[in-house]
């Protein structure tokens, strides 16, 4: 067989790279190679005469050239056929398929296949965003991407704040600790990734909603496509942490619903999105002004979406709801001995297991062994009766866990609900726009595993307060009282180790042009500048900056200037650059991140 047809053959054996007709879907592939996935590397590996070709061997590890492999497959005779001519030459497709082949719509914006580092802070707010091309800027990215020191360890228990001296790992060496991380959620993704890639349950985030509503105004006030630029990275990393069986759910209003759910679909799978939650909050505070007034209709929902990493691998614990005594004499039984009520809209399945004495339960298992009116009387005597949740959820299904001591507009009773519904106790959470700790402040409470990233000063200093009162049994609001809480537990808090993010909170801080000068001068000294700045400090230029102090809000102007002369890139410290005397990384913290990464820390 010609080497080309066999690797035709073997790449079309993966549904991502064929469309309806059967045919090669190249840009799909060569995305894939680009991304370096894993997939895609391990079906090169399997036919020996491919592997030889486009893999090195260096000490025993097969290496993938990706550049041979790019290559190769962009020759125009590799997929010459008519078929693909003909394609080519008419053009108005994407991904090689014409729009109404793909049966789907796809999202495509400026940046689209580029990395955003979306600085989040109040200072970052002083610099302009930079967009790294996935292709041209590979080595900006791997840098950018590549794993953190980690630094400031603090273990929060019952009794005290105590140094970390190691991690709580499983019989299989993966870490099972309650993490909280503060520092750039994208690069925090990226460095758990080393240890919990497939190891996360559950995934609940509440993203920025890109509407001047938002409590924090991100970066370039996050026009649309750098908004979706920015949440597209992030979620692609999300995706490889899930378990298999895992699930996402994603918080937004209606400003960016209708993209994000696009969003979603490319990223997850069209397949595999599982429902679109409607979250009846009530009417918000700004948006209740009469219609003479306004032209907007005033907002009482918010959406949730939910995807599942893989649907058919899917964990799903259904989440309850009021039980209306209406439907009890609809009860019937099945063949399996699970109870269910029958409607107009045929049978719906129930979301609880009946045993003699043990009440209610939130999910359906064994088989239960109960006459019809023995489940009526053990529904009817209880306070509170419920049954599967639908897709619209109001907020009499939170009503009294909403209060807390927190500024938050997430209670803990709706968090309580998806968690309970994507896991079981001591399953792994994670949340990378924690705010002010809600989600794992809910999952110390159900006795969930939990990790949550938070770059806000604000945000950041709210959470560990909030949590560190959880885990003394001093919260006694949202959903504590219902779970009969009273302490216990422990978290680990820690920070991405600053680079030149330290210049970047000095440049704010300064109070004189003088202050800002002698920064310039160590950040020169330094080399912390971006490649294409000057390094040396001419007199000329230095007049020059001294000159611009002294304009109207030249203070501002000048800390602008310095914080755009930065290398953006190196907001933190890679792990690789650990041992840099520069760094100045103590021995205590050296120790804490071999412990942590294991065998990642002299990759």
């Amino acid at each position: 067989m010609a080497f080309n047809t066999k690797l035709n053959n073997l790449l079309k054996s993966d549904s991502r790279f064929v469309d309806d007709d059967g045919e090669l879907i190249l840009a799909a592939v060569q995305d894939a190679a680009w991304k370096v996935d894993r997939n895609l590397v391990k079906l090169l590996l399997s036919d020996p005469e491919i592997k030889a070709v486009f893999f090195e061997e260096i000490e025993g590890h097969w290496i993938f050239d990706v550049n041979k492999f790019i290559d190769y497959t962009a020759q125009k005779n590799f997929l010459d056929n008519s078929y693909t001519r003909f394609k080519n030459r008419i053009g108005l497709t994407i991904g090689g398929r014409y729009l109404r082949e793909r049966g789907e719509v796809a999202l495509v914006w400026p940046y689209k296949d580029c990395y955003l580092e979306g600085g989040q802070t109040k200072e970052e707010e002083k610099r302009k965003e930079i967009f790294f091309n996935e292709v041209l800027a590979q080595d900006e990215i791997n840098r950018l991407l590549d794993p953190k020191v980690l630094t400031n360890f603090k273990r929060y228990t019952a009794n005290s704040i105590e140094p970390v001296t190691g991690f709580r790992r499983d019989e299989n060496g993966v870490i099972r600790e309650n993490l909280i991380i503060k520092g750039n959620n994208l690069l925090a993704l990226h460095t758990l990734k080393t240890q919990f890639r497939g190891q996360v349950k559950l995934i609940y985030i509440d993203p920025p909603f890109n509407t001047e509503r938002d409590s924090f105004s991100y970066n370039d006030n996050f026009r649309h496509s750098t908004w979706l630029t920015f949440l597209r990275n992030r979620l692609l990393v999300a995706y490889e942490l899930l378990t298999d069986d895992g699930n996402i759910f994603v918080h937004i209003d209606n400003n960016e619903s209708h993209y994000l759910k696009i969003l979603l679909d490319e990223i997850f799978g069209r397949e595999n999105f599982i429902n679109e939650i409607i979250w009846h909050k009530g009417r918000e505070g700004g948006s209740s002004r009469s219609h003479s007034t306004s032209s907007s209709m005033p907002t009482e929902y918010q959406n949730i979406f939910i995807y599942a990493k893989n649907k058919s691998m899917r964990f799903w614990n259904p989440p309850l709801g009021p039980y209306k005594v209406s439907t009890i004499s609809r009860i019937q039984k099945d063949e399996k001995g699970w109870f269910y009520t029958r409607g107009r809209m045929g049978r719906t399945p129930a979301a609880w297991e009946l045993k003699a004495g043990s009440g209610l339960k939130t999910y359906v298992s064994d088989r239960v062994d109960l006459d019809k009116e023995a489940v009526i009387k053990l529904l009817t005597a209880k306070d509170a009766q419920y049954v599967a949740l639908g897709d619209v959820w109001s907020n009499d299904l939170i009503k009294n866990t909403k209060e807390t001591n927190y500024d938050t507009a997430k209670p803990e009773g709706l968090l309580r609900i998806i968690v309970e519904a994507g896991t079981n106790p001591d399953d792994l959470v994670l949340d990378f726009f924690l705010g002010s700790g809600t989600t794992a402040a809910v999952c110390l409470k159900l006795k969930r595993r939990f990790i949550g990233i938070e770059q806000l000063e604000g945000g950041i200093n709210t959470a560990i307060q909030r949590l560190y009162n959880v885990v003394q049994g001093k919260d006694n609001k949202g959903i504590s009282k219902s779970v009969g809480w009273k302490g216990g537990g422990d978290f680990i808090y820690c920070e991405l180790m600053k680079y030149n993010e330290a210049f970047m909170d000095r440049i704010q801080a300064a109070g004189s042009s003088e202050e800002l000068v002698q920064i310039w001068r160590e950040m020169a000294e330094g080399s912390f500048l971006n490649w294409y700045v000057n390094p040396a400090m001419h007199e000329e230029a230095v007049n020059d900056f001294i000159a611009i102090g002294k304009e109207p809000n030249g203070l501002e102007k000048q800390k602008r200037l310095l914080a755009e002369l930065l290398d953006k890139n190196q907001l933190y410290v890679n792990l690789s650059e650990i041992d840099d005397a520069q760094f100045d990384v103590s021995e205590e913290d050296k120790a804490l991140n071999r412990a942590f990464y294991g065998e990642w820390y002299n990759a």
